[in-house]
């Protein structure tokens, strides 16, 4: 059967086999433009950087915030080009930016009981900044704790002298281990230390043995804006500088009725003196400076003893506390005739009035009397500056 041809000459059945040929070679061109289209689209989107977000922390709305924080502010995909922390007066707090330009942190303690706004503004690599802020409130405690210590900032003390801190009596108690870690001591030279608690508000430290002299203290209690534990919250911080000075160490024997003054490992004088009488012991044990009265009225009966039972009530002169029981040094001429050869005291150490004016005037807080022979006791650790009655592997168990 003859084939029909097109105007054009081919037959009808070439032409169209022309015709899908050439629509498929169409089709696979738009294909692969389309596809090298959408290819360079996504290139394109994939370089478009996102932009910056800043995280708060304490997050926006936060309450009972402590006021020591951490108050910080940390940009993603950008950097803080702007930072303001204020307060409810409108008052701002400092704050540093980090050398990267990610983050922001307050330079400052906070106040109780405030309402903070933190504004940051962040810059991407592309577009305009960005402006984010959180606004938060801090704790408002309902008991706060002032902490005391001795020696004070300033104060150049003896060997012996223990540093003592001691918490209000009217807040609770704070949790001891959480009172230590706000209490940070350091020394030059370095020594091996270590806290003790005498009650549950009053704590000590001091070194394995006496300090050196020349030792320099420094004290940190950094208690403001802390939760010291029992619902008590720090009340103020407190700095010091404390000085260690000469070694005075003075030994009285009660059996040979001797006393001798050593400074730094040289013997000054060797003195005679008169101890507690046998019903009236000196304590034996290391006892600490803690007071200098030039006069001094002794009254027995702040111990238990009245005078119609045989008590005294008598002014003294040079008179230098070694314990809270009421032992001193102190100038006694009613007891010259007896002082190196018998115990006739109440528990002092009796010395002649020029002995007595030369020790006042050479020892200082801190400086360290040992007695022993006395036909005492011992010294209770709680008495006065007694710490060095606790052995050092018991002090180390903290008494917590």
């Amino acid at each position: 059967m003859k084939e029909l041809c097109n105007p054009a000459g081919i037959p009808v059945r070439v032409s169209r086999l022309l015709s899908l040929l050439i629509f498929g070679l169409v089709a696979v061109l738009v294909a692969g433009c389309s596809g090298g289209a959408s290819g360079a689209g996504s290139t394109a989107a994939a370089e478009v950087p996102p932009g910056p977000t800043v995280q708060f922390t304490p997050a926006n709305g936060a309450q009972d915030v402590s006021p020591v924080g951490p108050i910080t502010a940390t940009a993603t995909h950008g950097r803080i080009v702007n930072a303001v922390l204020t307060n409810d007066d409108g008052e701002q707090v400092p704050g540093t930016v980090s050398p990267d330009g990610t983050t922001w942190t307050t330079g400052a303690k906070l106040g109780y009981g405030r309402t903070y706004t933190l504004t940051v503004t962040a810059q991407g690599a592309s577009g305009p900044a960005i402006d984010q802020r959180a606004t938060f409130t801090t704790v408002k405690p309902g008991k706060q704790t002032y902490v005391s210590m001795n020696p004070l900032d300033g104060q150049t003390v003896g060997v012996g002298q223990p540093l003592a801190f001691y918490f209000s009596k009217n807040a609770p108690a704070p949790d001891k281990a959480r009172a230590e870690a706000a209490i940070k001591i350091r020394t030059e030279p370095a020594v091996e230390g270590a806290f003790y608690w005498f009650d549950s508000r009053e704590v000590h430290w001091r070194p394995k043995e006496y300090w050196k002299p020349g030792t320099k203290i420094s004290i940190d209690i950094d208690v403001y804006g802390r939760d010291l534990g029992n619902g008590v919250w720090g009340k103020e911080d407190r700095k010091a500088t404390i000085t260690i000075g000469d070694a005075v160490i003075l030994r009285a024997d009660g059996a040979t009725h001797q006393m001798t003054i050593e400074k730094n490992g040289r013997l000054l004088r060797t003195l005679p003196v008169s101890l507690g009488r046998p019903s009236f012991p000196s304590n034996n044990g290391v006892h600490v400076v803690t007071e200098h009265h030039a006069k001094k009225v002794m009254d027995s009966s702040t111990y238990g003893l009245p005078i119609e039972a045989g008590g005294y009530r008598t002014e003294v002169e040079w008179a230098v506390r070694i314990s809270n029981g009421g032992e001193f040094l102190h100038a006694a001429p009613w007891s010259v005739g007896d002082q190196g050869r018998r115990n006739v005291s109440h528990g002092c150490i009796n010395m002649s009035t020029a002995d007595a004016k030369w020790v006042f005037d050479l020892v200082k807080k801190g400086d360290v009397v040992e007695i022993t022979n006395s036909g005492g006791p011992n010294l209770r650790a709680w008495d006065g500056f007694g710490d060095w009655q606790i052995p050092w592997d018991q002090w180390l168990t903290g008494n917590r």
